[in-house]
């Protein structure tokens, strides 16, 4: 009975358990297998589509970056004298040949003048003579003739106020290599050197597509054995990318072998189906999962995509793409009401901090500064890294003009505050530029355009200053020009120019231990005007080297007879820099009868920090004769706290803004107790400057401080009513103290 029924009955499950159940599994393992395959040809194609998108921007921008890598040295007023210059031509191989090579990668650099002969060539890392510009020759002159046709012609198309001068480019093909040449005019930055159009002196720049520059392409966008071909068909498994010329031919391809995730989990997963075929359905549902699980990494990998393309790398700030398409809405909001601000902000002295301090401490620098930047802007705000030690801040936040000032000079106050990079307390300063949205019509470029005026005149002010824009700033470039006249006339017309004096009180018994001097102008129209304001000029034209001559010869004659210890005089970098400064310095000294050792230099730690430059030759010269040297302004520019050790100054001068914060919540007497407790162990002396309360008296001199100076104790006076005062032997009644003055001062 149990034979007889056995059969059908295992027929029966066979038809009816069996083969669905097996139909089934096939069935559903069809479908997974189907639908994996579909998965991973689908992720494949999203893969190489990304890819292709990354590879026609990298190519897009590599043209318009080599133009603009020329911009930073061909629109310069250097640049203009230098290459006309018969001796310039160590100048132009540091500046426009072996610079553009070291710092941005170009293979060849030329320069040609005014009729397209070559003047200079570097080629394969070193200068060559200007007749290699022959193996280019033939691909640069039609693109130079043209630009020069433009140029002519006034032509002004493209120009932008990132696009600062006309161009050309074009894809060419040098000694059998693909390569990027760019054509680039050599013109002054500020207008004040005469060229004829057409006539300027050009730099080309050539830059090879294969070899290295593919191979920092595949390292930096991650494309797998990326090359160049000048064949347009790719291998099987290959991508490529057309590099086209201006004709709309193509140069050739890039060609790299595209990421396949996809494929990838196809062949991982094939054989596991395989094997898991009878459990179909927990291969079905583990495949499922593995999908989701592609799905999400690929959205991930999406969202990071668009996170780089928006976002500065170093910072994590909103970069210039990002910041453009905030501008923009923003400035369609504003129809709704409401204010708008944009602040251009640059930090002071950031090159020494990394000449210094090396670019892993300018990086960190730029790191804390933009977190310092984000605890002080809200959500609604944006915040951008748009250059090397650029910012901007774009706020709807700021309802009125005395809240966007107050947000400035917090701005400024900030960055005051050390920063400490790998144990070393670093002090920059910050230059700030704002301008509101003053009426429908202001768009991106011309606001843009008054807060980068308001920089302008920020930087041209001393720095670590702000600056909201006005529209009188536009005539800043007339107002210097008449300016930088007047002084001239001023050095030759007796009276209006004169030398004060500041006296240096001792802290401990309030007795004189030197003068500062301190140049006056007095304008016969505009009255009184500022060192702050003519001296930047001074330095700008060149006359602060008959200014500082002047002003020393005044100094050697008005305190000739005063028996002071030392008499300060300030040095402008400028000066500094002029090979034949320290011979000046001594001549004049010589001439007036000044012992050398009575004379202090007061210089910026910037000067200190020049190595192998004519500057440096200058302070070894002159400390040499026993001219003393002291630090000025230290805390408001780049200052190292670490680095005064290094620096051999006799004092150090600290800066007025950090006396003035006294009482305050900021933390000032902290920091000047630090220098003072420093300066004194590298054997400094320190003079505390804006020294007007006697409660900052008193302060200083329980912190250490050696000197003060201020208004408190005297302000700056003609020579006449110095020596007035002592003849009459005391100075009590313009030192609020009560100074004595007896032998032991003089």
């Amino acid at each position: 009975m149990i034979d007889k029924f056995a059969q059908p009955s295992r027929r029966l499950f066979f038809l009816k358990i069996m083969l669905p159940a097996v139909a089934t599994a096939l069935l559903l393992n069809g479908i997974a297998a189907s639908l994996l395959w579909w998965s991973a040809s689908e992720s494949d194609r999203v893969s190489i589509d990304r890819q292709h998108m990354l590879v026609d921007v990298v190519v897009a921008d590599i043209r318009s970056k080599i133009a603009h890598d020329q911009e930073s040295v061909t629109v310069w007023d250097d640049a203009v004298t230098e290459v006309q210059n018969p001796g310039g031509a160590e100048w132009i191989d540091a500046n426009l040949g072996s610079w553009m090579a070291s710092y941005f990668g170009h293979d060849h650099a030329y320069v040609l003048n005014a009729v397209d002969q070559p003047i200079y060539a570097f080629a394969d890392g070193v200068q060559k003579d200007p007749s290699a510009f022959a193996a280019v020759q033939s691909q640069t002159l039609p693109l130079a003739h043209d630009l020069r046709s433009r140029l002519a012609a006034g032509d002004t198309h493209g120009i932008s106020d990132r696009t600062l001068t006309l161009g050309a480019s074009d894809l060419v093909t040098i000694d059998g290599r693909p390569a990027i040449l760019s054509i680039k005019p050599i013109v002054s930055d500020t207008g004040d050197l005469v060229q004829a159009p057409g006539e300027e002196y050009m730099h080309v720049a050539v830059r090879y597509l294969d070899g290295a520059f593919a191979a920092l392409l595949e390292r930096d966008y991650l494309l797998d054995n990326l090359k160049f071909s000048w064949e347009a068909e790719a291998s099987p498994g290959s991508a490529r990318a057309a590099l086209l010329k201006d004709d709309g031919h193509p140069l050739g391809y890039l060609v790299w072998t595209p990421f396949s995730p996809g494929s990838t989990v196809l062949w991982r997963v094939g054989p596991v189906m395989l094997g898991l075929a009878i459990a179909s359905l927990i291969v079905l549902a583990i495949l499922l999962m593995a999908l989701r699980r592609r799905s999400i990494n690929l959205s991930l990998s999406e969202a990071e995509v668009r996170h780089l393309a928006h976002h500065d790398l170093l910072t994590g700030l909103a970069n210039r793409a990002q910041l453009a398409k905030r501008f923009d809405a923003a400035l369609l909001d504003r129809w709704t009401g409401g204010s708008l601000t944009l602040i251009f902000l640059d930090l002071d002295h950031f090159k020494e901090v990394n000449d210094t301090l090396g670019h892993p401490a300018g990086d960190e620098l730029l790191r804390e500064f933009a977190d310092r930047l984000r605890r002080m802007t809200t959500e609604a705000d944006t915040v951008a890294r748009v250059g090397g030690d650029e910012f901007v801040v774009l706020t709807r936040s700021l309802s009125s003009t005395q809240a966007v000032a107050e947000y400035c000079a917090t701005l400024i106050e900030t960055t005051r505050r050390p920063f400490d990079l790998e144990g070393t307390q670093v002090f920059v300063g910050a230059s700030v530029g704002a301008a509101r949205a003053s009426n429908p019509s202001d768009d991106r470029e011309e606001l843009s355009r008054r807060a980068d005026v308001a920089l302008y005149h920020s930087k041209r002010s001393g720095r670590s200053s702000y600056t909201l824009y006005d529209p009188q700033l536009d005539q800043a470039t007339t107002l210097r020009r008449n300016m930088e006249r007047d002084l001239r006339t001023a050095l030759e017309r007796p009276g209006e120019l004169e030398v004060y004096y500041q006296p240096l009180i001792r802290a401990t018994d309030g007795t004189i231990s030197g003068f500062e001097a301190l140049l006056r102008w007095h304008h016969p129209v505009q009255g009184s005007i500022a060192p702050a304001v003519f001296i930047p000029v001074a330095e700008e034209t060149g006359l602060i080297l008959r200014l500082g001559a002047w002003v020393l010869q005044q100094v050697c004659t008005d305190t000739r007879a005063w028996l002071v210890d030392t008499v300060a005089v300030n040095a402008s970098i400028v000066e500094l820099h002029d090979e034949h400064y320290a011979s000046r310095v001594a001549q004049i000294l010589s001439a007036n009868g000044m012992a050398p050792q009575r004379l202090e230099l007061e210089i910026t730690e910037s000067a200190f920090c020049e190595r192998a430059t004519d500057c440096e030759k200058n302070i070894t010269h002159l400390r040499g004769l026993g001219v003393r040297f002291a630090l000025d302004d230290f805390g408001t520019g780049f200052s190292s706290l670490g680095r005064l050790h290094n620096l051999h100054a006799e004092r150090l001068k600290i800066d007025r803004s950090f006396v003035a914060g006294f009482g305050s919540d900021k933390g000032d007497e902290a920091i000047v107790q630090a220098i003072v407790d420093l300066a004194q162990a590298v054997g400094m002396t320190t003079t505390a400057e804006g020294v007007e309360t006697s409660g900052q008296r008193d302060l200083l001199a329980a912190m250490g401080c050696d000197q003060l100076q201020g208004f408190l104790l005297s302000r700056p006076l003609p020579a006449r009513e110095i020596e007035r005062l002592l003849r009459a032997g005391s100075l009590k009644a313009d030192l609020g103290i009560g100074t004595r003055l007896d032998s032991s001062s003089l």
